[in-house]
């Protein structure tokens, strides 16, 4: 049965063809760990659970890299103001390399809570492949893809001709409304940062390259890290939303520009979520994180269960209200999971697993998926032990 995704730079839902026969490349745009991880997050990272799920249960193998941000990504998308490890750390006293590694740790707690399948998944850090980022500058520098300023290595958008490609982005429109401070010197509004120069600036993070002392910008460590260790070429892309229409693009400038090849397949994106009708922010103080969800009763599998009941592309509004229901439906089918573990052993339903399979191959379409749970748990024809059976199969995935 053949997978559908949604392709972002397509704008359509296409058949999925891995690139190779010996694994799926899978990377994904993973934490800032300058502070806990939000709910918001949390939908990324169960995006990128559920393709790799999807995978496997088609019987393809997953190579997958999620990448940890901890340097370079600066406050605003413009290439302006502070770096947020760097601001963090001004804030509370403690070293940016100790931070990063306490959210670091704090994600990785939290995607296990999630019950995300990270097994044998890479979780490279932008701090560990600062040579391969500089490497990839020097390249862009030797091909006439990037230049320098005073303040740093800039990526030159005028002479990458698809600049914009991903979303349908218009160039001359993003710049026109873009919320950046113009720095005069760039010879285009829309080029960004490859490398940074430290300058006059007291910073902990900062390493030597042959431009000078600085650190790299937001974008090249993706490009840099998914070269490193998928190869040049991706089978899928993943990310929030919010990064299809700078980070995603830049990278695709980046890498393509190096590699001579088109970077990714298949982009995949997950829309927002807003908490009880409001977009979650720090000015409103409703950024969530997982153990608060915790605090207040709830297992995170029931956020999990709830994140499902919609799809992924469609913006959706948490309330406590909704989780609470979330939270009694996954009691309720735990009766198949524990309180049925005396039954004996049953046969997987052979038709509702073709239709669960057809869900799922549907672009991750999980509501229908859902409801075709609870249509199994219904149906009397299917004896007890067959149930727990498929749900238990259902359960690879979901």
């Amino acid at each position: 049965m053949p997978i559908h995704f949604y392709n972002t730079l397509s704008k359509e839902k296409e058949v999925f063809t891995p690139l190779r026969d010996d694994g799926v490349r899978l990377y994904s745009c993973g934490p800032t760990v300058y502070a806990r991880s939000t709910i918001g997050n949390m939908r990324s990272y169960l995006l990128f659970d559920l393709i790799r799920r999807t995978l496997e249960y088609n019987g393809h193998a997953v190579k997958q890299v999620v990448n940890i941000t901890d340097v370079g990504h600066l406050v605003s998308d413009d290439d302006h103001g502070e770096d947020k490890l760097e601001k963090a750390s001004s804030a509370t006293g403690e070293s940016a390399q100790d931070i990063a590694e306490k959210y670091t740790s704090l994600f990785k707690e939290d995607i296990a809570k999630l019950n995300l399948n990270i097994r044998g998944t890479k979780f490279p850090k932008a701090t560990e492949y600062i040579a391969e980022q500089i490497a990839m500058v020097e390249t862009l520098m030797e091909i006439g893809h990037a230049y320098k300023i005073d303040d740093g290595i800039y990526f030159d958008t005028s002479v990458f001709k698809t600049y914009g490609q991903l979303g349908g982005i218009d160039v001359q429109e993003l710049e026109e409304g873009a919320r950046v401070e113009i720095n005069e010197q760039k010879k285009n509004p829309s080029d960004f940062a490859l490398w940074k120069f430290s300058n006059d600036e007291k910073r902990q993070q900062e390493w030597k390259s042959p431009w000078g002392v600085g650190f790299p910008g937001w974008h090249i460590e993706c490009s840099a890290m998914s070269r490193a260790l998928l190869g040049r070429q991706v089978d899928i892309h993943t990310g929030g939303i919010d990064l299809k229409t700078i980070h995603h693009n830049n990278e695709i400038a980046q890498s393509e520009a190096v590699n001579k090849k088109k970077f990714v397949n298949y982009w995949m994106h997950n829309e927002f979520i807003n908490v009880e009708g409001r977009k979650m922010g720090k000015s409103l103080g409703n950024l969530l994180t997982l153990d608060q969800i915790i605090d207040r009763g709830f297992s995170p599998l029931s956020y999990r269960y709830w994140l499902m009941t919609a799809h992924y592309k469609t913006p959706v509004n948490f309330t406590w209200e909704a989780l609470e229901g979330s939270h009694t439906a996954l009691k309720k089918l735990h009766r198949y999971f524990v309180d049925e573990l005396s039954l004996k052993s049953g046969e997987i339903d052979s038709n509702y697993k073709e239709k669960f399979n057809e869900y799922i191959n549907d672009d991750l379409d999980t509501p229908k998926a859902i409801a075709l749970l609870w249509s199994l748990v219904k149906d009397d024809s299917v004896s007890l032990e067959d149930k727990r059976a498929t749900l238990l199969d259902f359960d690879t995935v979901l």
